[in-house]
């Protein structure tokens, strides 16, 4: 292959050795070619009139092609490869010809000359193209497989690449998709693109490209591997260690594979099993930093809380990642850091280049300087950390109040007494939801030392449902379009889903993923009987706790004290929504009341439930399940009073966020009039 086929402005099949008209700009028409293949035949007719030039007939003939004009296409690459036996891009461009006219072999004979001489990039694919008409798919991957491995990329993908390095990623998109128009099968340019979608959270879509380029070269291991990636952000999980336990049957001793198959235990819930996974990794590259930390995660949601500090802190004396383990020990909410650790910490945040390490780091430290009583300090650390991650994170609050009106258009008295008895009539699933950081942990903690009830995790199940129903651009159009066998479906899906992570034989079993007070209407649509706990905390103790928070994933809206406010108001709005169309259909627990009054708030939890009250309930402290979210170590403690006041120290600077509040916080814990 030629080398030169890397460089952004120049391909060899622009390069004809007679070709030495000056000041032809052939990089100019060469860029009309994929965007306007009619201009650019039209500009090369134009200049072919004045003068002849082998790289415009070779683009005319280009041109023709793309325009399906294949026999004009043909007459043009045959006679230029003929005058030219020496020039690779006129092979090469024959043999596209050729190939397009079904003529395969024909086309693979051109195309072997025009590797003889060189090669052009894009060659490969198009041997591979040959080959899968022809019916020969192991000759065809090997040459996808080549054309993967190429260290070159055929101009108008690198403008994609290009265009993305230098942050204009709405032009890259736009690139890519021109490409792939004309080249829908470029596994490069699949794989390609799949990056960029997942860098930008469109998992569906890279999903969907790598597929198609797996398709074409199913051996093909880092398209492998960045498909179980993207299945894990989709929390396809199952599927997801499917395909690292393959890839690990080929390469058992690759950190990567290994690191990644003890997240999807984790995921799964199999705790300990990643515990045992990971013990055994480290054993064989214990220089592994991020395996450190990811252990210390699994550890702390076991509760073996002095081995996760101690893989916290092999993390940071491996320094990498140090913000990830520094994060890790923080987010224990228990630790308290010592001088020569804060010092360190603000050493390597100085030190670190923007990136998730650094605002790790920050989060971190904000902490560390909160219990050392340094509020100012700890206060301007979590603004720097949050306002570096808004950046990585944008959020639009006009999304969700467009969403929380639409859904209050839709859920109407009407709408529910036309669907009555609709939906999956189990009764197993006790949906906990409302704002992150609100007291949920707390509750599914009370609520799964019943011996009739099991404590999942924070289930995506639901929200990737409600995400594939407003695939076609409307949510709620989708539900009201729905029939009531859709709606019995649905239902059962969820149960069906849910189900994997399910561990015991307990009858009822909890969903605590907050957000879920979204679908508090679909859960009353598909599983009319299940019930749905609303938990509630001062909005400025939950909304400062969100503020302080690093999320590894999602809520994007708690980066900003305003939009915190915004976003809580527009909870409270929807849940007042929902009380009203539906009442009593919602238990609500406000924090501070259970922990004002433990037994009383548990036994009318329980009786909601449809739950007899049980002993255990109130030594929730002294259940050894597994929990992961940040509360994980409180829970393991009786209730305590320490959540209720820890904003006040910071007042002075919660002004966005109380003024955003507005009439929500004056009328706390009932909802104002919206």
């Amino acid at each position: 292959m030629d080398r030169r086929a890397g460089r952004r402005d120049r391909d060899p099949r622009l390069t004809a050795s007679c070709d030495r008209q000056p000041g032809r700009n052939f990089e100019t028409v060469y860029r009309l070619l994929l965007p306007d293949p009619a201009a650019c035949e039209d500009v090369c007719r134009a200049t072919l009139a004045q003068a002849d030039s082998p790289v415009i007939r070779m683009l005319l003939a280009s041109a023709l092609r793309l325009q399906g004009k294949l026999a004009d296409s043909e007459a043009v690459s045959s006679a230029l490869a003929q005058s030219m036996p020496r020039w690779a891009g006129a092979h090469f461009e024959h043999g596209m010809t050729l190939g397009r006219q079904g003529r395969h072999v024909d086309a693979l004979e051109a195309f072997a000359r025009a590797e003889a001489l060189g090669g052009v990039t894009g060659l490969w694919r198009e041997i591979g193209e040959q080959h899968w008409a022809l019916g020969d798919k192991a000759a065809a991957e090997r040459a996808f497989l080549r054309h993967l491995s190429s260290a070159s990329l055929e101009p108008s993908l690198q403008e994609a690449v290009s265009l993305n390095g230098a942050g204009n990623g709405d032009a890259a998109d736009d690139a890519y998709r021109l490409h792939l128009k004309h080249y829908p099968h470029d596994v490069l340019a699949l794989r390609r693109y799949a990056e960029f979608c997942s860098g930008r959270d469109r998992y569906e879509e890279a999903e969907a490209l790598l597929r198609r380029c797996l398709a074409r070269a199913p051996s093909f291991v880092l398209g492998r591997y960045g498909l179980a990636m993207v299945l894990l952000h989709m929390h396809a999980v199952v599927p997801a260690l499917d395909i690292i336990e393959g890839l690990l049957r080929e390469d058992p001793n690759r950190l990567e594979y290994l690191a990644v198959k003890g997240d999807a235990l984790g995921r799964l819930g199999e705790f300990n099993a990643a515990a045992a996974h990971m013990e055994e990794t480290l054993a064989r590259h214990p220089s592994a930093g991020a395996m450190w930390t990811s252990y210390g995660h699994i550890l702390r949601a076991l509760g073996r809380r002095e081995a996760c500090e101690g893989a916290y802190k092999k993390a940071v004396g491996l320094r990498y990642p140090v913000g990830e383990a520094y994060w890790g020990l923080a987010n224990l909410k228990t630790y308290r850091f010592q001088a020569e650790e804060i010092a360190a910490m603000r050493a390597y945040a100085g030190a670190a280049p923007p990136g998730d390490d650094r605002v790790a780091l920050r989060f971190a430290l904000g902490e560390a300087l909160e219990h050392a009583h340094d509020h100012a300090g700890a206060f301007a650390a979590y603004a720097a950390a949050n306002a570096e991650r808004r950046k990585m994170l944008p959020y639009d609050h006009a999304e969700r109040k467009e969403a929380v009106q639409r859904a209050r258009q839709t859920y109407t008295p009407a709408f529910f007494a036309d669907r009555r008895g609709w939906g999956d009539d189990s009764h197993d699933p006790i949906f906990i939801v409302g704002m992150p950081r609100s007291g949920s942990t707390l509750v599914e903690q009370i609520l799964a030392s019943h011996s009739a009830v099991e404590g999942t995790m924070e289930l995506v199940e639901l929200l990737m449902m409600a995400r594939r129903l407003g695939a076609g651009g409307d949510f709620y159009k989708a539900i009201e379009g729905l029939s009531a066998q859709a709606s019995r479906d649905l239902g059962a899906e969820y149960l069906r889903r849910a189900g994997v992570f399910r561990k015991t034989q307990a009858p009822r079993f909890i969903d605590k993923m907050p957000n879920n007070f979204m679908q508090a209407g679909l859960i009353h649509l598909i599983l009319p009987n299940a019930h749905i706990i609303d938990v509630r905390r001062n909005p400025l103790a939950c909304g400062f706790s969100n503020f302080k928070q690093h999320w590894a994933t999602g809520q994007a809206f708690s980066y900003d004290l305003a939009d915190i406010g915004r976003f809580y108001r527009s909870y409270v709005e929807l849940m007042a929504h929902v009380d009203a169309v539906l009442p009593g259909r919602v238990h609500r627990v406000i924090y501070e009341e259970l922990v004002a009054d433990p037994e009383g708030e548990t036994r009318r939890l329980l009786a909601v439930c449809g739950l007899p009250f049980e002993d255990g309930c109130l030594r929730f402290f002294e259940n050894d399940r597994a929990v992961r979210t940040p509360s994980s170590e409180q829970v393991r403690r009786p209730v305590n009073r320490e959540g209720l006041d820890g904003w006040r120290p910071f007042e002075p600077w919660l002004g966005p966020l109380r003024a955003a509040l507005g009439d929500v916080l004056e009328a706390y814990p009932a909802p104002p009039r919206f």
